[in-house]
């Protein structure tokens, strides 16, 4: 059994720690040079590695490039206008300043059912960023919940792309996945969420800063309620995009038993492709140029400054989220996972814990969660019948271990390093426990609903 790939893995990511923390080089240039060394490490033919750095630029940044861009579009619309400083401010009123963190978490959980969670990224970002701004506390102590959350029903609740491939995969009912993935969730989110940002202010203090202005959004500006648009029509121009993929994933459920239709027509056809994020970001951004702009009076050319500003605040967060995709790709094509195959094959833990430990393996060596929870499902399905394991406790168990310890290989771990404006190490100290927390309770409400259901 080789240990190579994992030598090579660790030494690879020491270069690129060195490289953007003492060299101080640029994340993606670094990203894209670990990369290649890498792949020659993995013993990659030298003639396939700059396909494998493209493959995985453009499988990172195919959709991800039109969600980002016009998401940031109508971020920025919203707060020119003063939207955001509407809702803002309606929900500082409503819920108080000291339980806004729940309500953060509330619409987070419900919004991320429906979302990718570099969209609910996306979308949340500015709102919440304002309701700290108005509140004057740190945006991390909102953005903590709001993480959590989004980051939750990416690795528990169907009809997310990665639990409702694996639940497909092992034959786990989908209605069954959602519900329980529900009572795993939520601790999760509660622990992981308000409950840590109490240790981490302790432990990372520097992070708990009021900012003024972040580089995604730059500065915002002041303004006066009355000249704002109305809370609704804020909130609908925010979350149209959410709306529309909402729509179309409970159509899937009630009329597919929430499984996606091959060649959709007709009218199936119609509400998949609103559903699609690429095209709801699309209607969403015509609808914000209108709410937003020429609804409130505004010229073509005022709305055009906020839309040219947007796209220069995210340019090098999609340079930087293509790069994670490169080196991801390379560790894929370089027989990582194969690696951890091998190396689970013949293990003698409890099931549960060995489809945990297998998704975690293979999401610290990967990067993705999702790649790392259908190649975990691969890999445990042919001890499903021998050892009599519920499906849905193992597609929740898999889920679990696919977000652990998110590092510089996901860019999940980028997009929340560059969107909070942190240092490395806090990111580290933030992000990457954040995520392992949700993992580790995760797991253990699995085993303790596991445990329930045996009795019965």
């Amino acid at each position: 059994m080789s240990y190579m790939p994992f030598i090579v893995l660790i030494l690879g990511i020491a270069l690129l720690l060195f490289m953007i923390i003492k060299l101080k080089l640029n994340t993606f240039v670094s990203l894209i040079i670990t990369a290649i060394l890498v792949a020659l490490g993995l013993g990659m033919n030298p003639a396939s590695i700059a396909d494998a750095i493209k493959t995985g630029i453009g499988s990172t940044l195919g959709e991800l490039a039109i969600v980002f861009g016009f998401g940031a579009m109508i971020g920025r619309l919203v707060s020119d206008s003063g939207g955001s400083y509407r809702i803002a401010k309606t929900l500082i009123d409503k819920f108080g300043k000291k339980r806004l963190q729940i309500a953060i978490v509330i619409a987070s959980f419900i919004i991320g059912m429906s979302l990718f969670f570099e969209v609910g990224l996306v979308l949340l970002t500015p709102i919440v960023f304002a309701v700290a701004l108005e509140a004057d506390v740190p945006f991390v102590y909102l953005g903590i919940p709001m993480a959590a959350a989004l980051s939750a029903t990416q690795g528990f609740l169907p009809p997310q792309p990665a639990p409702t491939a694996v639940a497909t995969a092992l034959g786990a009912n989908i209605g069954e996945v959602l519900l329980f993935g529900i009572i795993v969730a939520i601790p999760a989110v509660l622990i992981a969420g308000p409950l840590f940002t109490k240790f981490a202010k302790k432990f990372v203090p520097s992070a708990f800063v009021v900012k003024k202005s972040l580089p995604a959004f730059g500065e915002v500006k002041e303004y006066k309620l009355d000249e704002t648009p109305s809370f609704g029509l804020s909130v609908l121009t925010s979350l149209l995009p959410a709306i529309f993929m909402a729509v179309n994933t409970i159509y899937q459920l009630i009329f597919h038993g929430g499984k996606a239709v091959a060649k959709p027509s007709g009218f199936d056809a119609v509400i998949s492709m609103l559903g699609n994020p690429m095209i709801a970001m699309v209607i969403a951004l015509v609808f914000a140029i209108w709410s937003m702009g020429f609804h409130r009076g505004k010229k073509m050319s005022d709305v055009s400054k906020s839309i040219e500003a947007s796209v220069k605040s995210i340019a090098m967060l999609l340079l930087v989220i293509g790069g994670g995709g490169a080196f991801k790709q390379v560790l894929i094509d370089g027989g990582v996972g194969d690696a951890v195959k091998n190396i689970m094959m013949h293990s003698s833990l409890s099931p549960i814990i060995l489809g945990w430990l297998v998704a975690v393996i293979l999401r610290v060596s990967l990067g993705s969660a999702t790649v790392a929870g259908m190649t975990a499902a691969g890999l445990v399905m042919p001890l499903m019948a021998s050892l009599n394991v519920n499906p849905v406790m193992m597609a929740l168990a898999i889920g679990a271990g696919s977000l652990a310890a998110s590092h510089v290989n996901d860019a999940g771990f980028w997009m929340f390093k560059e969107y909070f404006d942190l240092t490395m190490k806090q990111t580290f100290s933030i992000w990457t426990v954040l995520e392992t927390l949700i993992s580790i309770v995760g797991l253990i409400m699995v085993l303790i609903l596991n445990a329930i259901l045996g009795l019965f």
